[in-house]
């Protein structure tokens, strides 16, 4: 007799709804409120954003069902879900936080009904975006919100959104904090924004281009961490050499300031900041339209530059790194100082 009474499964609709309620009441009653009520009602929750992980992920045992990934998606977002389970971040244990992150990430690239429903949320509620990231500023939800915000900026509108933001101006500080994890979290989210939509990064660059490259050259290419400069002359090779940025590319190859920065960065004792700083000093080098200023310091360190480059190898063989070190070496012997207007 005991079978006729089992109660019966619960959908992934009902799950959501019973995580969205759960969450109203976590949002609603003090952390430090001691009631066993209240941890009962926590641990439900923690189990409840588990199961939405199970669906949408999978397990040991079976793989997701795309018709239930498809329920539940549709129900996270006809309603607040996605904000109340990011603002009760802070109210879940670390477990429940982690499994919560890898929910949102996985959302973002759920379809229904061939369309990414994420996106059409996130554009209503574009200031959630503030508050992931405000979050490198919390040490215990940097890295949560981060992972979270590198899935949200996978929609263009979102990034584009970040891009003009005030906050932009802050990866520059969040990127050189002095908790490494949180660091190379935001470098990773600042390189994300910088090369996924190209055209969006090319509008970005072209508008805010005097205030971007000052930011970035002090403070990342300039500073004092290794770990830094490194990362920040690999990406600045990734953003000149995208055809998307050619018209960039131009203007930062025209700068003398850029180019001492670059030439400083090739005397590094680093082989990797080295070869980086290359990639991106052959392109003052190629340049067919150099300006005089640019010329006249080329041809001051021409001798430096030209034994700087006779030793200048890699460890493993590459013929288009000897093929570009030659032609910059045929650049640099054969110019002619230009008259200054």
């Amino acid at each position: 007799m005991k079978g006729l009474f089992k109660s019966k499964p619960r959908t992934p609709v009902d799950i959501v709804r019973q995580t969205r309620d759960l969450l109203i009441y976590a949002q609603r009653t003090a952390p430090d409120s001691r009631e066993s009520k209240r941890e009962e009602k926590m641990a439900e929750l923690s189990k409840n954003i588990r199961e939405l992980k199970c669906i949408l992920y999978g397990n040991s045992e079976s793989e997701p069902v795309s018709e239930a990934c498809a329920q539940l998606t549709q129900e996270f977002f006809r309603e607040n879900t996605l904000r109340l389970l990011i603002m009760c971040l802070p109210k879940l244990n670390l477990e429940a936080r982690k499994d919560a992150t890898q929910v949102v990430a996985n959302l973002q690239r759920q379809q229904v009904h061939s369309k990414l429903i994420a996106s059409d949320y996130l554009e209503a509620n574009i200031d959630l975006m503030d508050v992931l990231i405000q979050g490198y500023g919390n040490t215990d939800m940097a890295l949560h919100y981060g992972a979270m915000l590198r899935e949200c900026i996978r929609h263009q509108s979102v990034a584009r959104y970040v891009l003009e933001s005030q906050h932009m101006k802050k990866f520059f500080d969040y990127i050189q904090l002095p908790n490494f994890d949180i660091a190379a979290d935001a470098a990773a989210t600042f390189k994300e924004l910088m090369t996924r939509h190209k055209s969006t990064v090319a509008d970005f660059l072209s508008k805010n281009y005097d205030w971007f490259f000052a930011e970035y050259n002090s403070k990342l290419l300039e500073s004092s961490n290794y770990i830094t400069r490194r990362q920040a002359v690999k990406l600045l090779g990734d953003i000149l050499l995208d055809r998307s940025n050619s018209a960039v590319m131009t203007r930062y190859v025209s700068s003398r300031d850029n180019l001492r920065i670059l030439m400083n960065l090739l005397r590094e004792s680093s082989k990797s900041i080295q070869i980086e700083a290359f990639h991106v000093f052959k392109l003052f080098a190629a340049n067919q339209n150099k300006p005089a200023d640019i010329v006249g310091i080329l041809v001051a360190n021409r001798s430096k530059l030209l034994r700087l480059f006779a030793d200048f190898k890699i460890d493993k063989e590459d013929e288009q790194f000897e093929a570009d070190k030659a032609q910059v070496v045929r650049e640099i012997a054969a110019l002619e100082p230009k008259e200054l207007s």
